[in-house]
């Protein structure tokens, strides 16, 4: 059972994420073709990421993976990660990059970026995007809460790390493991993509909420 203070973080979070505009009502959302998406990243940026337990700072290195810090660029100022969950989360990583609201989720689903070279190790506090195989990444990021660094030969290519609050990455609830959102390989997201929120707060109830995520620098 959650604790009092636990239950009342979560209970803020909700409320804030519904105040939110949310991003999904960006036209450029809808349209993964649209020139919103060609903006190149600064050489170093910040996003900053509110959660139930509070917030974390990412910071990225277009250096280390250009093709990917754009993408993550331009997802993070599109709001797309907005009212998401934390649905994949392990002693090893924390990963999220599913829509919350499947009309968006089920348009990016498919939508892939190249690979970069891999220019940094995957160690703890680093963060990649996930992938099925070569240039298959999409929009889901994992960061390794452990040396994942045996990651770095098999093609994940770190954007960047975490500068603030990897006490908050350490906290974010994984009792589920691999049973709530694994099996991106093995086609086993289908119920996220097709139900969102929905699904994984009926079934999941203890996942972390990722309330908004904002570039700060």
């Amino acid at each position: 059972m959650l604790a009092h203070t636990e239950k009342t973080m979560r209970l803020a979070a909700i409320l804030l994420a519904a105040a939110v505009v949310h991003a999904a009502d960006l036209a450029a959302l809808r349209d993964p073709a649209s020139a919103f998406w060609k903006q190149t990243a600064p050489a170093v940026y910040r996003v900053r990421i509110e959660t139930t337990h509070g917030a974390f700072t990412l910071e990225a290195r277009r250096a280390w993976a250009p093709v990917g810090a754009d993408c993550f660029y331009n997802l993070v100022r599109a709001g797309f990660y907005d009212d998401s969950r934390f649905y994949r989360v392990t002693s090893r990583f924390a990963q999220f990059g599913i829509a919350g609201r499947p009309e968006i989720a089920r348009i990016w689903r498919a939508v892939t970026i190249a690979d970069d070279p891999v220019r940094a190790s995957n160690t703890r506090g680093r963060f990649a995007f996930a992938m099925t195989g070569p240039n298959a990444r999409t929009t889901q990021i994992f960061i390794c809460r452990t040396d994942m660094s045996a990651q770095d030969r098999e093609g994940f290519a770190p954007l960047g790390e975490v500068v603030e609050g990897m006490d908050v990455v350490d906290r974010l609830y994984d009792g589920y493991g691999e049973t709530s959102g694994g099996g991106m390989r093995a086609g086993h997201q289908g119920r996220i993509f097709d139900e969102g929120n929905p699904h994984l707060d009926r079934d999941f109830p203890l996942l972390d909420h990722l309330v908004r995520a904002r570039l700060v620098r």
